[in-house]
């Protein structure tokens, strides 16, 4: 496929600085894109260094300059460089058709009937009461248990498993070996054992939702766990059981999140970070990479560090840290000039 500058800007909207009828025949990450290739640059460090890509055109901030005064290729100006940039991605690159079709293989159970264009991969087993939307996508060895329901265009990849009663929204994403579904993990002690709790609730997830590779999310014990409109999550990522999430919220990977906490709209929760159960933490928070939170956190804060605290406090904290042998050996020292002084006091 072929593209001029030309062509680009009336999909973009973007100022060229360049030659317009520059043909771009291919789309690529900034170090590895080649002279007719089309990449982009959003972040400082790669503005920084455009003078060394090899791109023939770079998608940039409509505030970028450089510093030499030199265009080192052709640029367009734009807003949000990276959507922009991926727009351009899905010229090169357009989704396939969705074919209709009901694999011979498949299993449908009682009373559950696709809906119109809908494609059925092999070895997909789907229960009995199950509600298939227009136009969805089950890929291969895919197992939806008994009533659930699926709504318009979603996509359920490779390997996924739902669970009894799940409830997925239009326009999700279900990405290959995560389960939906599963007992969370309940148990209560009675002499010295544990006797496991029945879980009689299910999993309800908004529109537009996009669930990463290998998550867990588990069924409410009693009642519903819950994710918003537009919630994003990465892969590795465990939602326990009575967890409600808010709309437009980011998990990011290996993220943790105990069973019945509330986490508000717009959240972002960083790689790695832990969350206990039983909490509230408010709208648009933000928990950075390998934070603990053990406490609720009110709308609007930055997190940072285990226990959890400010990120402005965290970033003093983490440049201490290192130092606490040296400040510990200063202040045994401190101790034994203390206590050499009031000796020679006490003797006087």
């Amino acid at each position: 496929m072929k593209l001029c500058i030309s062509d680009i800007i009336k999909i973009i909207p973007a100022r060229v600085t360049g030659d317009p009828g520059f043909e771009i025949r291919g789309v690529s990450s900034f170090d590895d894109a080649g002279p007719q290739d089309l990449t982009f640059a959003c972040d400082p460090l790669y503005l920084a260094r455009i003078d060394q890509t090899l791109a023939g055109a770079v998608i940039v901030p409509d505030s970028f300059f450089p510093d030499s005064g030199i265009l080192p290729c052709i640029l367009l100006k734009t807003e949000n460089p990276k959507l922009s940039f991926f727009k351009v991605v899905e010229l090169f690159y357009p989704e396939k058709s969705l074919v209709p079709q009901i694999h011979s293989s498949a299993i449908i159970g009682n009373n559950s009937t696709p809906g119109q264009g809908t494609r059925i991969e092999a070895n997909v087993v789907v229960g009995d009461n199950v509600k298939i939307g227009n136009y969805v996508h089950i890929m291969s060895n895919v197992t939806i248990a008994d009533g659930c329901t699926l709504g318009d265009h979603t996509v359920i990849k490779p390997n996924v498993t739902l669970m009894e009663g799940s409830v997925l929204g239009h326009h999700g994403i279900i990405h290959p070996g995560s389960v939906i579904g599963s007992d969370g993990f309940g148990f209560a002690q009675n002499a010295g054992t544990h006797e496991k709790l029945i879980h009689t609730g299910h999993v309800s997830m908004g529109n537009h939702v996009e669930i990463g590779a290998c998550n867990t999310i588990d069924r409410g014990t009693l009642g519903v766990t819950r994710l918003g409109n537009g919630v994003k999550t990465d892969n590795l990522v465990h939602i326990a059981h009575n967890v409600k999430i808010g709309d437009n919220t980011l998990v990011v990977a290996q993220v943790g999140i105990a069973g019945s906490t509330c986490v508000g709209k717009n959240v972002i929760i960083a790689g790695k970070a832990g969350i206990s159960g039983h909490l509230t933490i408010g709208d648009s928070v933000i928990v950075g990479p390998y934070a603990g939170v053990s406490k609720d956190v009110p709308a609007n804060q930055i997190v940072s560090g285990i226990p959890h605290m400010a990120h402005k406090t965290w970033l003093k904290v983490s440049t201490i840290i290192p130092r606490l042998p040296e400040i510990r050996k200063k202040l045994f020292s401190f101790e034994k000039r203390l206590k050499t002084l009031e000796n020679k006091s006490e003797q006087e």
